[in-house]
């Protein structure tokens, strides 16, 4: 906190005890008191840094005194939230010290802290080795051979609300995996799995794990495991062809690139790949009648092939025996300018125990499950529609459309500058409406929704971790990443589960926060 404040403000109280006077004589007047606090959410137990602006006129008193309906506060504005069981508003007033008859108040949601079975911590910090991640939020995750006692604890695995299945990097490409996991066949055939993002792809074999995160288990779960092994298949064409336009190829390669030492997708669907991949889909570079997500890979090389749901890589939440039906993450506020490092949790259900209420959400968003928008929102900005937008924990930025658009200038002056944002005018606040679809159209009433980005290449100047604000261009659609979890509850409800709280026949695919 800067001290030239408290300065003045110790300065005044000697210039008025000088003068023998309170400030409060009939040449001034207090006329408003104007408080903010940030951030404006914390957990039990956290603070909050609150401020007064006095406004009058003449040579008014600026100073205030504090008090708070919890928890405490001290005389220069620093909040120490309550201890809390469930969501509560904290409301700071401060007073003005010349005219006690005014004062201003601001409210600050304090979370209670989240235990439980159905509990895992997640951190958002620089990453496995240090590697210098930013919006990454991490979680925990042991492994083991079915059926015995041989287990391994894999810290650093992204949270990704973006995609399904658990994915590991093994030892020979710098991970942590080093377990004797058995591999799914077809025939005698090893599996191996191609699987493509936004900014690259993930090549490696299909292997059986129990998995279990915090308390719950699932058992004989397929999970991808990249570069299982330094004689592992090379990549087919058909896969590497698959690179996004501008992206990094084959991202499970290493630490560094991946960013981590595995990902746990816990998106709306089931499975990462489905019907589409069990008996039908597009045919793999005109030389297989399945897609080119899932091979076969005998000595003689790799081949596309169909592969029924039963072995492919499954959203792992679908497979606990309880509090199955989806997540809710939970991530403190953070202010602009960013964080060192951020804790929060990973809660597994939703409507199923007293930690995971759908009511922490003020607004349910429901997805498609079938159509060319599945999984997605419709985000509507300066009258345009994007029903191409989505929530992602596994972006690390709030990326939307591009300068012609929005006039916000991407950055120059550093490495992979013009995937970032750098307004002129830093902070820049937009605002967008947030609507749920059907398979066959809007459905709910659009939502207004703001959010601000800084200037990128100033936030990767500091040393902090969690950026609230970051953002780049993302042409056609709004990716709402880790930033927007930021403060809020965000649910993930899968296909096909049903969920309570939200009325009669409720059922996944659904967002909401």
């Amino acid at each position: 906190m800067r001290k030239l404040g408290l300065l003045f403000l110790f300065s005044n109280v000697i210039w008025l005890a000088a003068c023998g006077g309170s400030g409060g004589s009939s040449s001034s007047t207090v006329t408003s008191v104007n408080v903010s606090c940030s951030p404006s959410t914390v957990g039990s137990g956290g603070t909050s840094q609150c401020s007064a602006t006095v406004s009058g006129t003449g040579s008014f008193n600026s100073t205030v005194t504090w008090s708070t309906s919890a928890g405490s506060i001290t005389t220069s504005g620093v909040l120490t939230a309550p201890t809390v069981t469930a969501m509560t508003t904290v409301t700071v007033t401060a007073t003005s010290a010349q005219n006690t008859s005014v004062s201003g108040t601001a409210s600050v949601i304090v979370n209670p802290t989240t235990s439980g079975s159905n509990v895992a911590p997640i951190i958002v910090d620089a990453g496995p080795q240090n590697i210098g991640s930013v919006n990454v939020a991490y979680v925990t995750v042991t492994v083991c051979v079915p059926g015995t006692n041989n287990c391994q604890n894999i810290d650093h695995v992204q949270v990704d609300t973006g995609s399904e299945g658990l994915r590991l990097l093994s030892s020979a490409s710098g991970g942590e995996l080093t377990l004797p996991l058995t591999q799914e066949t077809v025939g005698s055939n090893p599996v191996d799995e191609c699987l493509v993002f936004a900014d690259g792809y993930v090549w490696g074999g299909v292997y059986t794990a129990t998995v279990t995160v915090s308390s719950e288990t699932a058992s004989n779960v397929p999970i991808h495991v990249l570069i299982p092994a330094t004689s592992s298949p090379g990549v087919p064409t058909t896969c590497s062809n698959q690179n996004p336009s501008g992206g990094a190829g084959n991202e499970g390669g290493s630490v560094t690139s991946f960013g981590a030492n595995g990902l746990i997708g816990v998106g709306v669907f089931q499975n990462d790949c489905g019907g589409y991949c069990e008996s039908q889909g597009a045919s793999c570079n005109g030389t297989s009648g399945a897609p080119c997500v899932y091979y076969q890979c005998p000595s003689s090389g790799c081949t596309a092939t169909n592969l029924p749901v039963a072995q492919q890589v499954p959203n792992p939440v679908t497979l606990f025996a309880t509090d199955n039906n989806g997540v809710l993450i939970q991530l403190p506020s953070v202010g602009d300018g960013g964080q060192s490092d951020v804790a929060g949790s990973l809660i597994f259900g939703i409507g199923t125990q007293s930690n995971n209420s759908l009511s922490l959400a003020a607004n349910v968003y429901f997805v498609p499950d079938d159509t060319n928008n599945s999984g997605d929102i419709i985000t509507v900005y300066n009258g345009q529609s994007y029903p191409s937008s989505f929530l992602d924990s596994g972006s690390n930025g709030l990326f939307f459309l591009d300068t012609s658009t929005t006039g916000i200038p991407t950055c120059t002056g550093f490495t992979g500058s013009s995937d970032w944002y750098c307004p002129t005018t830093s902070p820049d606040t937009l605002s967008v409406t947030n609507q749920g679809q059907g398979n066959s159209g809007p459905v709910g009433n659009p939502i207004q929704v703001s959010f601000s980005i800084e200037n990128a290449g100033t936030l990767f100047n500091t040393n902090n971790t969690a950026f609230s604000t970051l953002g780049g261009p993302n042409t056609g659609a709004f990716d709402f990443g880790l930033p927007f979890f930021y403060g809020k509850y965000v649910f993930t409800a899968i296909d096909l589960q049903s969920v309570s709280g939200c009325g009669t026949n409720c059922t996944g695919p659904f967002f909401a926060y």
